[in-house]
């Protein structure tokens, strides 16, 4: 069963600078546990069905207008009822003083309510996209994330392979290190990985014989970054004579994580081969497959022209 997790009230209202008009007595306690964000507009009219009351719900200048055409005892009704169905918190954007009654019910159903000066609909977004990070599942794997020409690489293999001696020579060529030993992934969309490191082992690298350091400290500021999108996935794995390694790169490879397929590739390591060079190659030629171009296609293209040629000669 998949972990469920959860971004304290109190957190998001630090975050994005909400005016806390009424906090209720679970106000530090209360957590927010879906990243959906809804706009109370049916359910003031008295429609709850599909109504899901773990979802903030966000009050605009439509609702506003729309209870300026009843009497404080028709507000009351109409707030008592959704704020008794036991929503995180409610939040009145626009910076709009709210109705006594908000206040009146908030207070009476125990719910918090805060005020932004956000436009509506800004405030939704930001909200969904903060949520849809804190919230997305998420795994651990044992590797190194980093980021090389703008593309994240997810470097896997067994212990002992070079995954962070390969790191520590990317980062002297001038790319920057997310993770180091464990990489923790979310699916924060549904075509988008993202890879952070635990906070306790964050810029931190271990290299066998030296022990471990810091990267930030040791080469600035400018040589690590807190997360990245994954975008390849480069499995490190020693040298097997023998083995039947691609040649041409025409069959794409995947990796599944969490559900989406990641272009993956194995890469053989033994003394010799410059695995920061390869690593850096692999990058650039995987950002041109995103950009719609493939040099084993291509060439492969010019080599079949080469003898449809020949034969029609």
């Amino acid at each position: 069963m998949q972990e469920a997790y959860s971004v304290q009230l109190d957190s998001l209202v630090e975050e994005f600078q909400f005016e806390v008009l009424y906090a209720a007595r679970d106000f530090e306690t209360v957590s927010v546990r879906t990243a959906d964000v809804n706009r109370p507009g049916l359910q003031l009219t008295g429609f709850y069905d599909y109504f899901e009351p773990t979802r903030l719900q966000v009050i605009g200048k439509v609702e506003t207008t729309y209870l300026e055409g009843f009497s404080p005892e028709e507000r009351a009704g109409k707030l008592d009822r959704l704020l008794g169905s036991g929503i995180p918190a409610l939040i009145v954007c626009h910076g709009m003083d709210p109705f006594p009654e908000y206040l009146q019910m908030a207070e009476a159903r125990q719910v918090s309510l805060l005020r932004t000066n956000m436009d509506t609909s800004d405030c939704m977004a930001a909200l969904i996209a903060r949520l849809n990070v804190a919230l997305a599942p998420r795994i651990t794997r044992h590797g190194v994330l980093i980021e090389v020409y703008g593309e994240g690489l997810l470097l896997l293999g067994e212990s002992g392979v070079g995954k962070s001696e390969t790191a520590i020579e990317l980062v002297k060529r001038g790319h920057r290190l997310i993770a180091d030993d464990a990489v923790e992934i979310k699916k924060v969309s549904d075509t988008t990985l993202v890879g952070s490191a635990p906070e306790m082992i964050r810029h931190y690298i271990e290299l066998r014989g030296i022990g471990v350091i810091n990267v930030r400290r040791l080469f600035g500021i400018g040589a690590v970054k807190p997360t990245e999108r994954i975008d390849l996935v480069i499995n490190l794995e020693a040298w097997q004579e023998g083995a039947v390694y691609d040649r041409l790169g025409l069959d794409s490879q995947y990796t599944t994580i969490l559900g989406l397929e990641v272009p993956s590739m194995v890469i053989p390591v033994k003394p010799g081969r410059n695995l920061a060079v390869i690593i850096e190659v692999a990058a650039m030629n995987n950002r041109q497959k995103k950009m719609g171009y493939n040099s084993a296609r291509e060439l492969t293209e010019q080599i079949n022209k080469f003898f449809e040629a020949g034969a029609g000669m």
